[in-house]
């Protein structure tokens, strides 16, 4: 069975009801990405730094639950871990906000357990990771995140990359440009979205992004919903069925996990962009990142065809 690593941050998440009241869950796009790995059979590992206090546990706990590996997390003494709060709106599309300065996951790739980490995540089958966890770090936290992804490439794993922008990370957009363009040449797998690309890039983000030569995998997620899959001689928009979204949050993350999943499983390009819809479809119409297991869809890898 392929080995996953996904890199990046988990905080607190606090939902504000219809009725001004809010529920306490936990997310972050790549955990949330790596959670939904695990309940469709991956053995993923989550990579990330926590505190150690008793939300911290609450968190690994969780985690744990769902099968995800933890032997990675970083506790770090006296920390505590981001927080944010979803508000959406009467069409189910959310709204963030964020407690995450201080996070102890921005230390994760510091000092010399940060260079042991590199040596570790080479090991793996494929190393997963977002533009978000892009801006958690500094330049020299960057450039052993790409160090760590060139080591596994060169012992035969893969990279994939999620865009995944938020344009409060990253308060100098000509940095931004620069590391995504860098993450885009090393990624063998790249899911980006229409909206990212034009924020990142302008009105040209999406043609930069269709005249790239690599990665040879790409997956091009747009309005409407569907996504345009090229890779390995196939260029094709698949769309999404129509379903009622409750909230979006986690749409994308949930999209890439089904797909990863079903791409790690042999599934052709097509079908597994039909698992990312699939799931996809189903969590956004729940609340929150996370939806209960018993909803999970009991079919992600649909039939073959085109």
């Amino acid at each position: 069975m392929a080995s996953v690593a996904c890199i990046g941050e988990c905080m607190i998440e606090m939902h504000e009801r219809p009725d001004g009241l809010f529920a306490r869950g936990f997310g972050g796009d790549t955990l949330n990405t790596a959670l939904y790995m695990a309940r469709l059979g991956v053995a993923v590992d989550y990579v990330t730094a926590l505190g150690d206090d008793g939300w911290s546990d609450e968190l690994i706990a969780a985690w744990r639950a769902e099968g995800i590996g933890t032997t990675h997390v970083a506790r770090i003494a006296g920390a505590l871990p981001g927080l944010y709060v979803i508000q959406t709106d009467e069409r189910g599309e959310r709204r963030f906000s964020y407690w995450r300065d201080n996070a102890p996951v921005r230390q994760l790739f510091a000092g010399p357990p940060g260079e042991a980490l590199v040596e570790t995540l080479s090991r793996y089958d494929l190393l997963y990771l977002s533009g978000i966890t892009l801006s958690l770090y500094d330049d020299a936290g960057r450039a052993r995140l790409f160090e760590a992804a060139a080591r596994c490439r060169g012992d035969g794993g893969q990279f994939a990359f999620d865009s995944n922008f938020r344009p409060r990370g990253w308060p100098d957009r000509a940095k931004a440009n620069a590391c995504y363009r860098q993450a885009f040449d090393a990624a063998d797998i790249l899911l980006a979205s229409s909206e990212d690309l034009n924020l990142l890039f302008g009105a040209s983000g999406v043609e930069e992004f269709l005249a790239r030569k690599m990665p040879s995998e790409r997956v091009l997620k747009s309005d409407g919903p569907s996504c345009r899959v090229i890779g390995g001689g196939v260029d094709v928009a698949i769309a999404a069925p129509a379903v009622p979204a409750v909230d979006t949050t986690a749409a994308g993350d949930s999209f890439a996990a089904a797909y990863l999943a079903a791409r790690l499983a042999g599934a052709s390009l097509q079908d597994s962009v039909r698992a990312g819809h699939r799931l996809a479809g189903t969590v956004v119409q729940y609340p929150g990142a996370i939806i209960p297991r018993s909803a999970m869809p009991d079919i992600i890898v649909l039939e073959t065809g085109t």
